[in-house]
Parts: C-alpha cells; structure tokens; sequence
C-alpha cells in the first residue's frame, strides 16, 4: 500500500472545492427551476383550453419540456454527488493518514 500524502488530499480539496460549489449550485438551481417549467406548462395547458389545475398540472409532467427538464436535473445531481463524494474520499484519506501516525507513535514509543 502507498504511503498517504496529507497535503495532496487538502490540496485537492482546496482545488476542488469550487467544482463542488458550481455542481451544488447548479442542482439547486435545476430543482427550483423546475417549478417555473411546471408552471409555462400548466399556462401552455391552459391556452389550449384546459381549465383545471389538475389536469393542466397532469399536462405539465407529461410535456417533453419537463422530462427534458428532469433529465437535466438527472445531470446536475449526478454532478454534485460525483464532486461530493470525491471530496468526502479525500477527506477520508486525511482521516487514516491521522490514525497511521497516532499508531506510529504508539509503535514508537513502546520500542524505546
């Protein structure tokens, strides 16, 4: 097993922190964007004669607007969960470099 770097995880995280922030940010956006799509689907339902919110509302999650929506939500999540576990594996690396060195310590000081 190679030896772990501490400074090349905190490097990373600092490096990819901001990749981490646009990927959150963008998942946000896409969740919250996706009620204005529902909504210019329902308004498009109703211009087509479609009087109640329900059926409207049906109208809008079956439009081609809002699956392409919901796949690009699909892609954001994906991002942010890529970008986030990377770093939560970045910071487990820290983590064992931690405990290797208080184990160190503990080796070394019964042998002195």
């Amino acid at each position: 097993m190679k030896p772990i770097d501490p400074q090349q995880a905190v490097d990373y995280l600092i490096k990819h922190s901001k990749d981490y922030a646009i990927a959150e940010a963008n998942k946000v956006y896409m969740e919250e964007f996706r009620k204005t799509v529902k909504a210019e689907c329902m308004k498009d339902a109703e211009l087509l004669g479609i009087k109640t919110a329900a059926i409207q509302e049906r109208e809008a999650y079956r439009s081609e607007k809002y699956k392409t929506h919901l796949e690009a939500l699909k892609e954001a999540v994906r991002a942010r969960e890529e970008a986030r576990w990377l770093m939560i594996a970045a910071q487990e690396r820290i983590a064992v470099w931690r405990s290797q060195e208080a184990s160190n310590r503990r080796v070394e000081g019964a042998t002195l």
